[in-house]
């Protein structure tokens, strides 16, 4: 390499806030901001040259790097590569011909049984706050940035619904919930009222700012660890558990993706994969019988 295309890290610095800017006018959300210029900054760092120069054998080298020295899965592969071709495209650079995700293997989404959902929601029946959130992630499908975003003036009491503004995407999308979580979204808000926690989100902290997307996955870990759950369980499998119930009460898939406001049915096809109870009582009453 010649030592003349090695870059500072203050040249590095440049290119990434370059990016970033490039990544707030199209109104990303913060955390695809963070997490593509984080990655976009490790393969600077990698290549150690402007990206400019970048060649095949970087792009190589780099896939390799991800695949052994860091360990990637293919999805966390796959956003990198995802990451770094949004670079090069912001900044209007030919992108290399090699620099192409792997394929990403289609897992099965990790949901709560019906009996698991419901001691999930007992566990923090003791904390309003607690008790809300697990039943609105429950009952709506919403994204943790979407929960956190959510403001009162979004919310319909009277027509048990919400606007879901900024969502993946940039998309809105109205969002349906049953009655009585409605009523406890309206007793957790006149709490917040009444302790004085006044603000524009729908779900404020007690330092009355709104809750952040960790402080989220906390109250949805403990909530499961205290209801008698030991696998992972995040604000992101209880949207996997609100789809899926869906689908075993006979949801339509393209209604599912309209709930969740995917872009692709590509993306909602996931659902398909359903627990082996339900596979096992569809066979029983759609399986051959000769």
């Amino acid at each position: 390499m010649v030592f003349s295309c090695v870059i500072s890290e203050e040249e590095r610095g440049s290119y990434v806030e370059k990016f970033r800017q490039s990544l707030i006018s199209e109104r990303r959300s913060p955390r695809t901001i963070k997490e593509y210029c984080f990655l976009y900054g490790n393969f600077l760092k990698f290549i150690k040259k402007a990206p400019e120069e970048c060649t095949k054998k970087d792009v190589e080298q780099f896939k390799f790097y991800l695949a052994t020295e860091k360990s990637y899965s293919k999805a966390s592969q796959y956003v990198s590569i995802q990451a770094v071709k949004a670079a090069l495209k912001s900044l209007e650079i030919p992108i290399p011909s090699n620099l192409t995700p792997p394929r990403r293997s289609r897992k099965v989404p990790n949901f709560l049984s019906a009996k698991e959902a419901v001691a999930i929601m007992q566990s923090s029946s003791d904390n309003i706050s607690s008790a809300t959130i697990i039943s609105l992630l429950l009952h709506s499908g919403m994204r943790v940035s979407e929960l956190c975003n959510l403001k009162t003036d979004d919310i319909n009491f009277d027509e048990c619904s919400m606007v879901i503004r900024g969502g993946k995407g940039d998309k809105e999308r109205i969002v349906l919930v049953p009655v009585d979580v409605i009523d406890r979204m309206k007793l957790y808000h006149n709490e917040t009222i009444a302790k004085g926690c006044i603000s524009d989100f729908f779900f404020v902290s007690r330092k009355r700012g709104r809750f952040d997307t960790s402080t989220i996955e906390r109250i949805v870990r403990r909530s499961a660890q205290k209801a008698g759950i030991h696998r992972k369980i995040t604000p992101h499998t209880l949207r996997h558990t609100f789809a899926t119930n869906i689908l075993r009460n006979g949801g339509d898939i393209r209604f599912i993706q309209t709930l969740l406001g995917h872009s692709s049915i590509s993306t909602t096809e996931i659902y398909t994969h359903i627990d082996n109870d339900a596979l096992r009582e569809m066979f029983r009453k759609h399986g051959p019988k000769y």
